[in-house]
This record gives structure tokens, C-alpha cells and sequence, in this order.
């Protein structure tokens, strides 16, 4: 049962840690993109929005993915919790409690994983619609 405790500390909380600094390296890349985009450069609208969009989909899949992640570790640290609180026996209230109490802690970090990323994502794309307008605008279109 080590080796599930372990899963879920390491594991499942490094691969929430791991898309967690993701979703802020393309946020931060797409911004600094956003910045120095010379719309001038583009003569067709689908061209400018496929290099405005791209890798906006990571964004939605990581906001849409980390709650199920995090609840994935809540569900092995209770199978854990309960398989100790079988193995052993009698065991006490608080015990268990804590227990059950440092499993949440993987769900809480799928939702502070999921909603910066899906914000980061709504951000972006109102962004790409904001500059897309702006393009069609300047170019006649």
C-alpha cells in the first residue's frame, strides 16, 4: 500500500503540478505572441485564426481534465484509507478523518489546476476573436 501512497502523492499530484506549469507556459507564450502579431502580415482570415488559436486546445484539455485527475487520486487515497482502516482493524476516529482528510487534498489541486487554466483559456480566445475583428476591420473585409 506503500506503492499506492506514493501513486497518488508523487504521482497524480506531479502530473497536476506538470500541467499546471503548462497551461502557464502557453498562456504566457501566447500573450507574448499576441503582442508582437503584425496583422498587416496576413491576407486571409483562416490563416491569421489557425496562428492565433494554436495550442489553445491544451488549454481547454488540461481546464476540462485536472478535476478528473484530482478525483482520481481522492478515489485511491479512500480505497487506501479504507483498505488500512481494514487491514488493521479498529482504528481511531481521527485517524481516519485525517486520512480522509489528505485524500481531498488531490481534488482540491485538480480545481486549482482547472480553473486558472480554463480562465487563462476564455481569456485567450476572447482575445483571438477581439483581434480578428480588429483585422477585418483594417483589412475591409
Amino acid at each position: 500500500m506503500d506503492l499506492l501512497s506514493n501513486i497518488i502523492d508523487y504521482g497524480v499530484i506531479g502530473l497536476l503540478v506538470l500541467m499546471s506549469l503548462g497551461a502557464v507556459s502557453i498562456l504566457i507564450e501566447r500573450i507574448l505572441f499576441f503582442k508582437k502579431l503584425d496583422l498587416k502580415s496576413y491576407s486571409d482570415r483562416r490563416l491569421l485564426e489557425l496562428d492565433l488559436t494554436n495550442k489553445l486546445y491544451i488549454l481547454a484539455a488540461i481546464g476540462s481534465n485536472a478535476p478528473y485527475i484530482g478525483l482520481l487520486g481522492t478515489v485511491l487515497g479512500i480505497i487506501l484509507t479504507f483498505y488500512t482502516i481494514g487491514a488493521a482493524g479498529m482504528m481511531d476516529s481521527g485517524q481516519i478523518m485525517i486520512a480522509l482528510a489528505l485524500t481531498m487534498k488531490v481534488t482540491a489541486g485538480g480545481l486549482i489546476v482547472a480553473i486558472p487554466s480554463l480562465f487563462s483559456y476564455n481569456f485567450l480566445i476572447r482575445r483571438v476573436k477581439v483581434i480578428i475583428t480588429r483585422w477585418e476591420v483594417e483589412s475591409g473585409r
